[in-house]
Parts: C-alpha cells; structure tokens; sequence
C-alpha cells in the first residue's frame, strides 16, 4: 500500500506500537494524546510468549529481557495455604516463559525506538470523528486532518468506539483494585507470579518486573483488589489496619508493605467489558483496550494490545484498499481475541466477588481440572495467549523461539 497519512489517538502500549510499525513501513503517523505529558498509567504486567514475540518482531525483545524478571510459574493459594492454581510454562514448551515488566520499562522502549515520539501532540482530548470519517475533532472545537487511516488506541473509556457501531457490551467491572510498585527485597518467589486468596471478596498478588532505564532498582508489582464502589473511600480505615488485613491475609506481605507510609501511594485501578460491534468503519479502527477492554484477571491487554499493532500493519500490507485491510485485520483480531474476552468475563468472578460459593468450588476443582487429560494443555494456551477459538492455535512466528531460547 502506498504511504498514508495516519492519525493515532492514544499513546498507551498499543498505540506506541502502532506508531512505531506503521512508520517503520513508511506511512506518516500523527499522535494524539489527551495526557498533558507523555507518561505510562500502571504499575507492572505480565508479558506473555505472545507480546513477547510481538517485540521481537519490533526489534525489542533483547532490551525488555534485560530489564524484565523472568516468570516461569503462576502460584494462586486460599487464605488457608491450599494451591488454588499452579501453571509452570514449561509444561506446554520447556522454551516458553513470562516476562514481569515495569510500565515505565515497555513506555521507555517503545518511545525510545519511534523517532517521532517527541512530535506527540500532548494535552489534546479527541472527542469525536468528523462527519465524513476522515477529521478529528477534539475537545476544545480543534479539527484535525484530513487522514487516510484513523486508528482508535483510546483505552477502555474510549470516545471514538462508538463510532463505528452500537457495541455488543460495554460496562464497567463491579471490582477494582489497588496498586503500586514495592522493592524487590528479600521476596522469596523472584520467578513466580503470586497469589492469595481470602474467598473470592480479597486477593493480593505480587508480580517480579524488573527494573527500568534510569533506575536499576529490581520491584515487584503489588496488586490488592476490592470492589469498585470502595475505592473512593478504601483509605478510611487507616493505613495501618488495612497493612493488617492484607498480612492476616499473606504473612509475607508483612515486611514488604513496610515500604508504603501513605495511602497516596497506592493507585486505584478501574475496569471495563467492551466488546465492541464491530472493529472498524469506513477508515477508522479501533485497537487495543478500544476494541477489547477486559479484566486484568488473565492479564492479556498489553499483550494483545502489541498484537494488534502488527496485525494492523500486516493487513495493510496485504491491501492496497484501506476499508478492505482493515476488515481483513478486525475479522483475525476478533478469531483470536474473543476467546480471552469470554474467559475473563466468567472467570472474574469466581476471583473477585462475594459469591463465596463461587470460591468454594474454585478452591477444591480448579487444581484438579488442570490436570485433567486436555485440561492443563488448554489452559497454558490461555494463558501464553496461544489458543485461538475454542480448539484453534494461534501460532508464534517462525524464528521466535530458537530467539527467547
């Protein structure tokens, strides 16, 4: 396809991505960012074999080793030290395993690689898409364009999904969480993903990401969820009572939690279930948690996020029509993402919620059915972002893993 002049609204990870693959291609890109500064929003994920082919194919993966931790298990316990969930990586592919990463880590790489980042047009909310598809209107009554490719990256809150369609589903999770990142220390699991459990109405986890450009410093991301309604309030208590819940919880917490002396610094987190009608219109596509918004509790967004860069740039590769590319590019991403939106919606609430029946079965079937014949192989696809449908694959590309090995 020959170059287009290309607007990108939002600058979190997928929308980095987008940027930096779509110029590498020739097009002109043009980024909008409603932020009044360019800065990332989170704490710490978790990079799946598949975001992490994602940036080896971006020419990343090496440096987000170097700054990452290593994960190659997930360990989930009750309160009462029960193993709720217990996948090692290698159990689908000895070369396979996560990687705990700083937000900071992943925004400094993928700015650092795009040569524009520092024409990012900061501080411009985009409210709307002009009549005739092809302008932006922003906030302030700005109009922007005229451009051959609208790509929508503008989070779960998304101004721009509606346009193209009435969404399938579009609601805010009734749980949250709180998070922030601790020192690394003396944790013990420094290659595992850890979490407790207190029913289904508490969890704490904590999560190896490394350290990041500028600050050697190894931390461990610390997530507490509660429901979203006390988010406002969840400080009242005092500190040191809620210090005492979560160590009644985990007595590892204990010496961790040392670190933080005010509540301010712990972020609140919210979340969406978007599905959207459809992942395109005329020239305007949605990406990242714009087309997908899920709960983090299969912590599949920066991943598919990344995914969706590429799968956008391949598909206008395979054009040389931009509606007919980008139709191409919503019906893979749709195949391969819809699975993961099911998953999260159900699974959600037998982790976050007061069904304690719920957590009653999880506690006593969960461990067992991943090792049921089919049953452990099935899940590890989920969770390497690798199952594609219900009995599909979604394959990695040639070359990636002979490169993490």
């Amino acid at each position: 396809m020959q170059a287009l002049d290309i607007a990108i609204v939002g600058y979190g990870s997928g929308g980095q991505a987008a940027a930096l693959a779509l110029s590498r291609d020739g097009h002109r890109v043009e980024v909008f960012e409603q932020a009044p500064a360019l800065r990332p929003v989170g704490a710490g994920f978790l990079l799946q074999p598949t975001g992490l082919s994602a940036l080896w194919e971006l020419g990343l993966l090496a440096p987000a080793l170097a700054l990452g931790r290593r994960v190659d298990r997930l360990y989930g316990e009750n309160e009462g030290g029960r193993a709720v969930m217990d996948m090692a990586y290698a159990g689908l592919d000895p070369r396979l395993f996560g990687l705990g990463l700083q937000r900071n880590a992943l925004f400094e790489l993928l700015r650092d690689a795009w040569p524009g980042a520092s024409d990012v047009r900061v501080g411009r909310r985009i409210r709307a898409l002009a009549p005739g598809g092809r302008e932006l209107l922003d906030e302030s009554g700005g109009r922007h364009g005229p451009y051959d490719l609208i790509v929508a990256a503008d989070g779960a809150a998304s101004c721009l999904r509606a346009s193209v369609g009435a969404p399938r589903l579009d609601r805010p999770y009734p749980w949250g969480a709180l998070w922030c990142l601790l020192p690394e220390a003396d944790w013990p699991w420094r290659s595992e993903l850890r979490q407790r459990y207190r029913r289904a109405r508490e969890m704490a986890g904590m999560l190896p990401v490394g350290a990041r450009p500028g600050d050697a410093t190894p931390r461990l991301s610390f997530f507490w969820s509660l429901p979203a309604a006390a988010l406002p309030d969840w400080s009242r208590e005092g500190l040191p009572a809620w210090k005492n819940r979560a160590s009644s919880l985990w007595p590892a917490l204990a010496p961790m939690l040392e670190s933080i002396q005010d509540s301010a610094q712990l972020a609140q987190a919210r979340y969406r279930d978007a599905i959207p009608g459809a992942w395109s219109r005329g020239r305007l596509a949605l990406l990242g948690d714009a087309a997908h918004a899920m709960s983090p509790q299969l912590g599949q967004g920066v991943n598919m996020a990344l995914l969706d860069a590429l799968a956008l740039r391949d598909a206008l590769r395979g054009s040389d029509e931009v509606e007919t590319a980008l139709a191409a590019y919503g019906a893979a991403r749709r195949r391969h993402v819809a699975i993961y939106q099911f998953w999260s919606r159900w699974l959600t609430p037998v982790f976050q919620s007061e069904a304690d029946s719920l957590a009653w079965l999880r506690d006593r079937f969960f461990l067992p059915m991943g090792r049921l014949p089919g049953g452990r192989g099935q899940m590890l696809r989920v969770l390497t972002g690798t199952q594609r449908g219900w009995l599909g694959r979604h394959g990695l590309p040639p070359g990636f893993l002979d490169a993490l090995g």
